[in-house]
Parts: C-alpha cells; sequence; structure tokens
C-alpha cells in the first residue's frame, strides 16, 4: 500500500500500523503488545505532561496494568534518570513510557531505553503532540536511539486527518501490533482517511523539516514576547522551549482551566495543564500553549510575538478589550503553509 510505504520513509520505521483509530487507542495497542493485566509498568505523572491514557483512569488501568509513576527533575521538566533507573530495577517493569501531552525539552528516550530493557521491559515514546519535531528531523527519531514503540496522533503537529500510529523496527513486536489490529480490534478501517494521512506525509516528505523548525522558532518568540511581558513563562533546563509548546505558571490567575477560559473570551484558544507545582484547588497549575496550527495558517516569528502581545493583554487588562483585535489579526492568515506546491487557499465551509 502506498500510505504504508510513504510512513515508512516518513517514521524511518520498518513496521507501521495505520490502522488505530485514534493516538488513545495508539496507546492501548502498545500497552496490549507488551504487557499483560498485572504487569508493571513506569509512566510520566501529571506534572510533566504524561496522558491520562498511561494512568490508572485511561487505558493502562482499565486494561489492569500496575502504573508506577516515574520520579521526576522538575527543573529539567522530565523524569529523573537515576531514580527511575533504581525503580525500574526493583519492580521490573514490562513498560517504560515517555512523553505526552507537554514537552517543553526532548526526553532522555537513549538512556530510558537502556535502563528498561536492561530489566527485560520494553520503552514506548508517546509522541502524540511531538511527532512532527520527530518527522522533521528537529528532534532525533525515538527508534534509533533505541525506542521499541512510537505511537503518534496524526493530527496535532503532524496535521493529517485525526487517527493513530504505531511504528517499531522490532519484527515480533510487528507481528503482535498486527494481530491487535486484525483481527482484533480493528475489523475495518476508514481507507479514505488512511488516504488523507497518505496525502498530509507526502507533503512532509518535501517541506516538513521547515515546518518543525518553524514551529519551534515560533514558539520561541512566543514564550520570549510573555516573559517580557510579566506572564510566567515555566523553563526546562534552563530555557523556555525546545518545541512547539509553551508552558506558563497558571497558579497567579486561579488555575489552567480558568485562566484558559478567561482567554477564550478574547478569542484566544489556550489549555490548562499540569506543571510539578503545588496544585490548584479543582484546576491545574499550569496552561499550556502550542504553535503547530498557527505556523499552518502562516505565521511567522514576528507574528508569534504579536499573539503574545495579545495574550499579556488580555490577561493585563481584560479579554472583552482584545477580542476584536485578536479576530482582525486572525482574519488576515487565510491559507493553509507547509503543504506541496504553496500555501493553499482552503475550501468554504458549507
Amino acid at each position: 500500500m502506498l500510505a504504508d510505504d510513504l510512513a515508512r520513509r516518513v517514521f524511518g520505521a520498518e513496521h507501521v500500523e495505520l490502522r488505530t483509530a485514534s493516538g488513545a487507542l495508539a496507546n492501548v495497542y502498545a500497552f496490549m503488545t507488551t504487557c499483560k493485566p498485572g504487569y508493571n509498568v513506569i509512566v510520566p505523572p501529571a506534572t510533566i505532561g504524561g496522558h491520562v491514557t498511561h494512568h490508572i483512569n485511561g487505558a493502562a488501568g482499565l486494561l489492569g496494568l500496575e502504573i508506577h509513576e516515574a520520579p521526576i527533575d522538575a527543573d529539567e521538566m522530565t523524569v529523573d534518570v537515576e531514580q527511575t533507573r533504581a525503580l525500574a530495577e526493583s519492580i521490573r517493569p514490562a513498560l517504560i513510557t515517555i512523553c505526552g501531552s507537554l514537552n517543553l525539552r526532548q526526553h532522555p528516550i537513549g538512556e530510558l531505553a537502556e535502563i528498561s530493557h536492561a530489566v527485560g521491559g520494553r520503552l514506548l515514546v508517546d509522541a502524540a503532540h511531538m511527532s512532527g519535531l520527530f518527522v522533521g528531523r528537529y528532534w532525533s527519531s525515538p527508534l534509533a536511539e533505541g525506542a521499541d514503540l512510537l505511537r503518534m496522533s496524526t493530527y496535532k503537529s503532524l496535521g493529517g486527518p485525526p487517527a493513530g500510529i504505531v511504528c517499531t523496527n522490532d519484527g515480533d513486536l510487528a507481528e503482535r501490533l498486527d494481530a491487535i489490529a486484525h483481527p482484533g480490534l480493528t475489523a475495518n478501517f476508514d481507507v479514505a482517511k488512511t488516504a488523507a494521512l497518505a496525502v498530509t506525509l507526502l507533503d512532509w516528505l518535501e517541506v516538513g523539516d521547515a515546518y518543525a523548525r518553524s514551529m519551534v522558532e515560533a514558539a520561541q518568540a512566543l514564550a520570549f514576547t510573555l516573559a517580557d511581558a510579566d506572564v510566567g513563562v515555566i523553563t526546562a533546563g534552563g530555557k523556555f522551549t525546545d518545541s512547539h509548546h509553551v508552558a506558563i505558571d497558571a497558579r497567579p490567575f486561579g488555575g489552567g482551566q480558568t485562566i484558559a477560559a478567561y482567554l477564550r473570551r478574547a478569542n484566544l484558544l489556550t489549555c490548562g495543564i499540569g506543571l510539578p507545582f503545588n496544585s490548584v484547588n479543582g484546576d491545574v497549575s499550569g496552561l499550556r500553549l502550542g504553535t503547530p496550527e498557527i505556523v499552518r495558517w502562516g505565521m511567522g516569528v514576528d507574528d508569534a510575538k504579536e499573539v503574545g502581545s495579545l495574550i499579556a493583554r488580555a490577561i493585563h487588562e481584560s479579554p472583552e478589550s482584545v477580542a476584536a483585535d485578536v479576530t482582525e489579526f486572525r482574519s488576515s492568515f487565510n491559507k493553509i503553509h507547509f503543504v506541496r506546491g504553496g500555501p493553499v487557499t482552503p475550501l468554504p465551509v458549507r
């Protein structure tokens, strides 16, 4: 199949499972491929972006896995490698997972792969949000660094139709994934969606590197603008971001979901997220911003600075005083960028 061949080229993987219906189900495939009920797994906690599917109320818990949260290095916004090594030697997990919903820097994938393999386990990299940086070669390939499984959502930073993918270079894992897909959990799959994904992957082969770089450059400009405006931007390893994510300390504003709802009144879409700080009653302590969509619509570094200024004005003044300016600013971006052949104007919604 053309899509299979394209996916192997784009993701640098020998085996790619395209039939998963969502990123969350891709995690189900990965868990079922490597674990059975009662097996130990080590997962990143929500305070550094660990996703609900890795935890007790999500796929891992529903599959009966014994979940152990990795110790974290809050200053680096990732796991503490040596403490995670000690935990792995103690409980001998079948699987360690890393990455998730907030990634300000690249995680220590090679070291975690070595830790997991040393105790007979596997490493799953959850690239739901980060696939564009991996595919665009801004970050190094998890599979090349020793990860056994790479799973992702196909929208978000990849920019394709909503679905999921699981990649591996391990033939045994590939056979298990194939059996889980069919006759297991995917009796049928959406061929049209797979065709749309193939078109997206062709774009990545031609302009993906530039798209990935532009996402990060825009995020860095956004972060510096917000910091200069006295909005509390979080750092990881002494940097605001080395990805398309920006994180803000939302505690002064009543919490992440609270400030997200406030900014929505300014026509600014953001999202609450957990951070490794004391939580806010009834809310999370952080706010997450991302640049893949604004870059896709043609915004560059200077435009990202303007977005940062609009966010800061909404926070320091009032959302209603900024909403009209946000709408006017957004209206000038009406073409989709980073596609083969140059920017295109989307068809009108009927």
